[in-house]
């Protein structure tokens, strides 16, 4: 399986790092993590020692359930049954580093533990996936905040762009971009993650 993230797609999100772009992209920006950047089941997040700026960055993530490629955005409902919400954790002073050199930006966002998966949930339970309340706490105060329909490209839109480059496979995972409020965590925070109330992960950071 692979993990393909979108980046940029909230617009308030891209107002909050002028350091690292000016304007919305006109198409989906795309970047991949490994299976080793899965964060495993009840474990802690550990900051890794060759940062000292890890942002958290929730976002609505969806599962294929059907190898695709090419898909039409009309039928790219029927290749996820089931959704969820994870963090993409970042290094944001190494990525800003990246950036400044013109490098890509895996060393900052695919490192190990760095994709939380929450608790996978039927799509079906939602009556409007583009209309989807989710936030984030950290030590219960709110810090990220958003509805799916803030999103700059939504998820049937993103389904059918990114199978124009990859073949989509069962068990794939989309990280469908996050708004605004990214910020610098430290040990002992504690973050969750919540769809419509309902908490779906809840990570210690050490």
């Amino acid at each position: 399986m692979k993990i393909i993230c979108v980046g940029l797609n909230y617009t308030d999100h891209i107002a909050e790092l002028p350091r690292l772009i000016k304007e919305a992209p006109k198409e989906p920006v795309l970047f991949t993590k490994p299976d080793t950047a899965i964060l495993l089941k009840r474990q802690p997040f550990f900051i890794p020692e060759f940062t000292n700026e890890i942002h958290h960055e929730i976002e609505l993530i969806v599962r294929i359930n059907r190898t695709g490629k090419h898909i039409a955005k009309q039928f790219a409902h029927k290749y996820y049954d089931q959704i969820s919400l994870g963090i993409d954790f970042t290094a944001r002073d190494l990525q800003y580093d990246l950036k400044q050199k013109g490098h890509p930006w895996e060393k900052a966002k695919a490192f190990d533990g760095s994709a939380v998966i929450g608790t996978w949930q039927d799509k079906n339970k939602y009556p409007d996936l583009n209309n989807l309340n989710f936030h984030l706490t950290k030590n219960q105060d709110v810090v990220q905040k958003a509805n799916t329909n803030q999103m700059i490209h939504q998820v049937d839109e993103l389904i059918s762009y990114i199978s124009k480059y990859f073949t989509l496979k069962i068990g794939d995972i989309i990280f469908t971009g996050t708004p605004k409020g990214v910020a610098k965590v430290a040990t002992n925070d504690q973050l969750v993650g919540y769809l419509e109330d309902e908490a779906l992960f809840s990570i210690k950071v050490k």
